[in-house]
């Protein structure tokens, strides 16, 4: 059976998405010219978030098997999908520049119209929020949160924050690092501390480095580390002290081959944090510039919400902290024979 030709507007719908754009103003027999804008900036959006959440989806199943093979594809899938979100952020940030070639008096041609709806009313982009793992306690605005949208969208958003976060299978991909639980690939260690303790030789080892390392001003780092890494006294990370050791251990051996891909991952959360922080920034400005201090269509306080999550929605702030706590590389301890074959191409 011959499959029927494929035409480029029928493939892409293009009637659908090119009379999708219904300004309100031009009902009201009153054209605002900017409105067309502001729609098309905002439906490009919705449409970005719909491919991050198809990217991440796809990153997702992958980290739902019950075992991720750190050598093979499915690894390498993961970095690929993460990344390609990095770079989609990258273009939400830069469709600010074109929505900023609108001016406040344009803007307000048309702002009472769109009353009450709001960017607040996004559900995909809250439900990107959720799926990466910001959790419910930790957001900003807690009381209006969901109170904007309708209810369909609130039994989306709570579904997914019912399901395991990607935050959360990180965690489990990185509590089950093999290579501090297999003594084999220790049996050759030179140790430089004779110290014994319920760690692994190798933490005794990094910690006695790192302590030497600091100056008298970062003292504190000290019980930092034992707090973060060794889980002596209260944590303050979200990620356990196994997996941060495993997060450092993978940043500071990165050069080996099989670690490579492990620390992209790392660096890719860093740098969606990093996106969203900036496409956060650029909007509490652009929200400055257009409305000072008014209030947002919405009702919400404008420029002062978008502050307080800005300060608070980082969903990957502990891979950040390991910067703190690393050393030169001259001053690494030496990996046993056997471990450095098995992070090798060769293992």
């Amino acid at each position: 059976m011959s499959r029927q030709p494929v035409e480029y507007t029928e493939y892409l719908q293009l009637e659908k998405i090119l009379h999708a754009q219904e300004p309100e103003s031009f009902k009201e027999g009153t054209p605002a010219h900017d409105e067309m804008l502001f729609i098309i900036i905002h439906q490009a959006y919705e449409l970005w978030f719909k491919q991050i959440h198809f990217e991440l989806d796809s990153a997702i199943r992958v980290m739902l098997q019950e075992e991720v093979n750190d050598n093979s594809p499915a690894l390498q899938t993961i970095v690929h999908r993460t990344s390609r979100i990095v770079t989609i952020l990258k273009v939400l940030v830069q469709q600010i520049d074109i929505l900023e070639t609108m001016t406040p008096l344009d803007f307000h041609d048309f702002r009472d119209l769109l009353r009450p709806a709001s960017g607040f009313q996004s559900w995909q982009f809250k439900m990107l929020e959720a799926r990466l793992g910001l959790k419910f306690d930790h957001r900003y605005g807690q009381e209006y949160y969901l109170s904007q949208l309708k209810p369909q969208y609130v039994d989306l958003i709570k579904k997914v924050e019912a399901e395991p976060t990607w935050l959360e299978l990180l965690e489990r991909w990185l509590v089950r690092m093999p290579f501090f639980a297999d003594q084999d690939l220790w049996q050759h260690y030179q140790s430089i501390t004779k110290e014994s303790s319920e760690h692994h030789v190798f933490w005794n080892d990094y910690r006695e480095v790192y302590r030497s390392t600091l100056s008298a001003e970062e003292s504190g780092n000290a019980d930092a580390f034992d707090r973060i890494f060794l889980g002596q006294g209260e944590q303050h990370t979200t990620l356990s002290p196994a997996a941060m050791r495993a997060a450092l251990f993978i940043k500071l051996y990165s050069g080996y081959p099989i670690l490579q891909q492990p620390f992209q991952m790392i660096q890719n959360m860093l740098d969606i944090d990093e996106q969203m922080a900036t496409w956060r920034f650029r909007h509490i400005n652009m929200v400055h510039r257009m409305i000072g201090s008014r209030v947002g269509t919405g009702g919400s306080t404008g420029k002062e919400y978008l502050q307080g999550a800005l300060n608070k929605h980082y969903v990957f702030r502990d891979f950040a902290l390991l910067s703190s706590f690393l050393i030169e590389r001259k001053r690494l301890p030496e990996l046993s024979p056997e471990l450095q074959k098995r992070l090798g191409f060769w293992g």
